[in-house]
């Protein structure tokens, strides 16, 4: 059994469950912090959020750089070119989902008027984007910014159900290695 490496598959799921709390979070904050009951709690969320989407895009950017350096196993020689075609389209997809979606976040906090500092999880303090935060325009890329985060997560949500739709076809119909190499230890 082709499999991918250790790396590639530790970053896959840490990605993955980072990704999955930064939607429910995300879907959550968007009313919780309208409501007075909810809105403290929602301020915490929000820097959790930011924290957890800035190593997403860290956490992303070693990935790629793992990926380049490291081919990933073949997909079946059985399987359809149409399918692969859609499989690479898919990986390709989430990668710049999960830059394009913290670098939306990132401009958000920059041209906030609020101006509240980001600080990854308490730890330090990650910049703003300087010449954003400083634009005269700052409120209008501030609401652009927010819509492409807002349909990225719908779009993120969709892919991520496919992602998953197709892993799961190719191992209770399919039955080849498709899930296995991500998840070695499961059996076929």
């Amino acid at each position: 059994m082709s499999r991918y490496s250790t790396v590639a598959i530790v970053l896959h799921w840490l990605i993955a469950l980072a990704m999955i709390a930064l939607l429910v979070m995300g879907f959550w904050m968007g009313d919780a912090i309208k409501k007075p009951e909810t809105q403290a709690l929602a301020f915490e969320v929000f820097q959790i959020h930011k924290s957890l989407g800035l190593t997403v895009l860290v956490l992303t950017l070693v990935r790629l750089a793992w990926r380049l350096g490291h081919r990933p196993p073949p997909l079946p020689y059985s399987m359809p070119g149409w399918q692969k075609t859609a499989a690479h389209a898919t990986a390709w997809a989430f990668y710049a989902l999960l830059l394009i979606m913290p670098l939306s976040g990132w401009v958000i906090v920059s041209t906030s008027p609020f101006g509240l500092p980001t600080m990854w999880f308490g730890l330090f303090e990650w910049p703003h984007l300087t010449p954003l935060a400083e634009a005269a325009n700052r409120i209008q890329i501030n609401g652009a910014a927010e819509e492409v985060h807002e349909l990225l997560a719908l779009g993120a949500v969709g892919l991520l159900a496919l992602h998953v739709a197709g892993a799961l076809k190719h191992h209770f119909i399919d039955r080849d290695d498709v899930l296995t190499r991500m998840i070695p230890w499961l059996a076929r």
